[in-house]
């Protein structure tokens, strides 16, 4: 946030063309060095640590340091810290941190999902349980990226009767279906797993669910270059549109 609230900030482009801040990097360096310190037995992969890319385990822990980094560059509140632990393919913990908007959601040791209110600090505040609703599916209310929506995803939409739509930026939207603010986030776009694994085991904590696009199989992690296919996050209930 003190890089966020700077004058000027400034942004350089990565190998694949995506921007990345000060912010990415410094946030990287405090949450791999705290979790190398935490869980040194767990591997670790982080957006901004190429090397990591090519680890290949069963039970890791993956981390996007900054998620919406436009939005974080726009000054904009919809940019997220994500850190899940994976086992087996399913992102079974997660943290989202939304620092402007002032909301963290987690998962439990229990595999429940909360969102803890602040002030956020060494102890912990007051956790709220989170659920999914249950959804009209006369009324739907759905979410969709800020910066990366498009006519393939506005046309799916189009597919459904929906009473309210919003637009949000990161990982954020995984937690409004989770936390019940929301019944539908679809995702036709490419998103890599550090992206989504935080969030989705969120919204797995409070009863949703996260599927491919195609098939509407499971989506799972710990895929070779750890690139997400297209995918539905959603509160059961909704009924799903065929691909």
């Amino acid at each position: 946030m003190a890089i966020h609230d700077q004058p000027d900030i400034a942004v350089r482009a990565k190998s694949d063309d995506s921007p990345v801040t000060a912010a990415d990097m410094a946030a990287d360096r405090v949450i791999a060095e705290g979790l190398a310190q935490a869980f040194p037995d767990i591997a670790l992969i982080t957006e901004e640590r190429a090397e990591s890319h090519s680890t290949q385990a069963s039970r890791f822990i993956i981390v996007d340091p900054l998620d919406g980094t436009k939005e974080f560059v726009r000054r904009g509140g919809d940019f997220t810290v994500n850190i899940a632990l994976v086992e087996g393919g399913v992102p079974v913990r997660g943290v989202v941190y939304a620092p402007a908007r002032g909301r963290l959601f987690l998962t439990r040791a229990d595999g429940t999902s909360v969102e803890e209110t602040g002030p956020f600090g060494p102890a912990p505040g007051t956790l709220k349980p989170l659920r999914v609703a249950t959804p009209d599916n006369a009324a739907l209310r759905v979410v969709a990226s800020k910066s990366h929506r498009d006519a393939a995803t506005d046309a799916y939409i189009a597919r459904y009767r929906v009473a309210d739509m919003v637009s949000a930026g990161s990982s954020l939207k995984f937690c409004l279906v989770a936390a019940g603010e929301a019944d539908l986030y679809p995702r036709l776009g490419r998103t890599m797993e550090w992206d989504t694994a935080a969030g989705d085991a969120v919204l797995r904590g409070a009863g949703g669910t996260v599927l491919r696009f195609d098939d509407h199989s499971p989506l799972t992690y710990g895929k070779p270059g750890f690139e997400n296919p297209f995918f539905i996050a959603h509160a059961p209930g909704v009924a799903l549109v065929s691909s």
